[in-house]
């Protein structure tokens, strides 16, 4: 009974990997879009870029995507969305995982960062970099727009677990 259940549970797994692939893909992009201030928010409310409409916007709202390599806090070279993808099978730079890319970092190896730049609804010119850290109960991540004088435009977070009790 183990093994069927066991390979039940393996045969969805599987048939579920695109879906679940792209899901992660909507989902990154919303986020991007978020950050950039491409949304209907006001004060007091947080919607997201509809997920039928979160390809398209992104497609028209960023303008470049760029991978940077960096060691010992320099950038040491850089590679465009097409360069990345090609030398990745196919893999998006929004599909970096930032958490990984931060363990090759102290363990004194190269790190990937995705950098995505275009423009918000004033057709301002922004830069969107991921970010990840350590929050007051685990882990928080998230992305910061910021335009060419560095002043903050906009930002996601989002967070793994709950405050407890």
């Amino acid at each position: 009974m183990v093994v069927v259940v066991g390979a039940l549970l393996a045969f969805t797994a599987s048939s579920l990997k695109p879906t679940i692939t792209e899901n992660e893909r909507i989902e990154k992009q919303q986020n991007i879009l978020y950050a950039m201030g491409i949304n209907e928010n006001d004060e007091s409310s947080a919607n997201f870029v509809a997920t039928t409409q979160a390809p398209e916007l992104f497609t028209e709202k960023v303008s470049e995507q760029l991978v940077l390599e960096s060691k010992d806090g320099e950038i040491i070279s850089q590679m465009t969305r097409k360069e990345f993808m090609d030398a990745n099978n196919g893999k998006e730079p929004y599909l970096i995982n930032i958490k990984k890319q931060k363990s090759n970092a102290k363990s004194g190896g190269v790190r990937k960062l995705p950098l995505f730049i275009g423009n918000n609804k004033e057709g301002k010119k922004v830069y969107v970099a991921p970010i990840y850290g350590k929050g007051l109960w685990d882990a928080i991540w998230g992305y910061v727009a910021v335009d060419e004088n560095m002043v903050v435009q906009g930002a996601y977070f989002d967070h793994k677990g709950e405050t407890p009790g």
